[in-house]
């Protein structure tokens, strides 16, 4: 029997670009294939039955790569840590194909782990298990998170032993498969500006805006609207990254999508207690990625863009633009605050900044707590006569406390309290529904992901981590 992979009406998108864009590689040969991870849900988006696809059909597909060519290296260069590096592109994976899904829109197989590519620079172009494991529940919290980000297909473990300076080695392999609207990245655009290639450049703002931003494709001005959109997604996905406590940690302009869309994901950590200056990779001696940092680091990205999009997009436009980065991330981070505070909305600007700062200064003072354990008291405990009661609000939170916390306490209760009257009755009603649409009730901390990875290693138990991946989609509830 064919296998259903094989039979996906794949389109060579990128590859039309030509080979100036990628290179023709040939993935590894591993020595054992264990399915350890299908998405059974990407697997809809793409038209597929998840009953009709068996795990034999993943481990041809995605483990020996059967049938499917080519296989496409993709070429960029990025800033990492403020410094240009040009040796950069696909060291460890390759484009896989291109689908189109049930949505009509174009989608990407990206692999990581399958071995090496031209640009490996002596590395093995493997990928860890453990990495592997991260990435997938750092993607699937994300989107059931109400994150704009790319999802992972499968990840199966190959059977060979790596060695590693970050991990106690020898560790696990693996090959993952990510599953993204696009791998094309704002480095993709700054090796066409290093190779003084303006008619490249041309090219790929031509394909990007046909394929990912098709809305804009018969407007006369289309290359201006393009980098005016991608400021605004950009500035969306930071809100949501920073509402969600998530710290990314390597966000150089080589993991930079040029969807807005959040993927590759390595040494990220969501928060435990919230703590601005939080630095989830340990080689970031200069906080450079530190949490708080990160709208700045994504409005430098953008900015850095501008120096390849010169020759096809005016530097006033792209300026005008960017400029209103600021205020389009403040308003999307505003609305996914105050919905996780569970109310929709509040007339009163100068109220909501108030409200969502204090909130903020109350977890700085009330670091056991934890970020997302406030979140998740709330949704608990929350109740409408809270309106009329302000001091009866979250009554533990006063344990306690030395004076300076206290006082925090009062006036987020207060604030609290003035936004609560804010709302009709039936909204009233409904906050307690909008704290569980907002709030998960499981977020996956390093100390939940150490604990699923410890029975992997001592006793190749995987069903901790298939509960904790059945927990956080259950964490959050769906809007009616």
């Amino acid at each position: 029997m064919s296998n259903p992979f094989n039979e996906l009406s794949y389109e060579p998108a990128f590859e039309a670009l030509g080979s100036q864009f990628h290179d023709v590689v040939s993935a590894a040969e591993f020595p054992q294939h264990h399915l350890r991870f299908r998405n059974d849900e990407v697997l809809k988006i793409i038209g597929l039955e998840p009953n009709e696809i068996s795990d034999t059909d993943f481990i041809d597909a995605f483990g020996k790569f059967q049938g499917r060519q080519p296989l496409l290296a993709m070429r960029y260069h990025g800033y990492q840590f403020g410094e240009y590096n040009p040796f950069l592109g696909d060291g460890r994976g390759f484009l896989y194909g291109q689908v189109r899904g049930i949505d009509s829109e174009l989608y990407d197989f990206g692999t990581k782990g399958s071995g090496p590519t031209p640009y490996s620079r002596g590395g093995d172009g493997r990928l860890t298990l453990k990495g592997g494991v991260r990435e997938i529940i750092a993607a699937e919290a994300l989107h059931r998170y109400g994150v704009k980000t790319s999802r992972c297909l499968s990840l199966i473990e190959t059977g060979e032993s790596l060695w590693r300076g970050d991990e106690p080695s020898p560790t696990r392999s693996s090959i993952m498969v990510r599953f993204s609207r696009s791998h094309i990245r704002f480095g993709t655009f700054e090796r066409l500006h290093y190779l003084q290639r303006p008619d490249l450049t041309q090219q790929l703002v031509d394909h990007v805006i046909q394929y990912y931003y098709p809305h804009l494709w018969q407007h006369s001005e289309r290359e201006a609207l393009f980098y005016t959109e991608l400021v605004e997604r950009v500035a969306t996905l930071t809100a949501q990254w920073m509402s969600e406590g998530f710290c990314h940690a390597v966000l150089n302009t080589d993991n930079m999508s040029i969807t807005g869309e959040s993927f590759d994901y390595g040494p990220y950590a969501f928060l435990n207690n919230y703590d601005p200056v939080f630095t989830a990779a340990y080689f970031d001696y200069g906080r450079r990625y530190c949490f708080k940092n990160q709208p700045i680091m994504c409005r430098w990205n953008l900015e850095l863009l501008q120096a390849p999009l010169r020759s096809v997009i005016a530097q006033e436009v792209m300026d005008t633009a960017l400029s209103q980065f600021d205020d389009q991330y403040r308003r999307a981070y505003h609305a996914r605050m105050l919905a996780k505070l569970g109310i929709p909305f509040i007339d009163d600007p100068s109220l909501a900044e108030a409200l969502i700062q204090t909130t903020l200064t109350l977890l700085l003072q009330l670091t056991e707590l934890g970020y997302h354990a406030f979140f998740m008291m709330l949704r608990a405990q929350f109740d409408p006569s809270w309106v009329d009661h302000p001091s009866h609000m979250l009554p533990s939170l006063s344990n306690g406390l030395e004076d300076d916390a206290l006082d925090a306490v009062t006036q987020w209760r207060s604030l609290y309290g003035r936004s609560l009257q804010t709302l009709s009755s039936k909204q009233l009603q409904q906050v307690r529904q909008t704290l569980a649409q907002h709030n998960p009730d499981i977020v996956p901390i390093r100390s939940e992901i150490e604990a699923i990875w410890e029975p992997i290693v001592l006793n190749d138990d995987w069903q901790p981590f298939y509960n904790l991946l059945k927990h956080i989609k259950q964490s959050v509830i769906d809007a009616d």
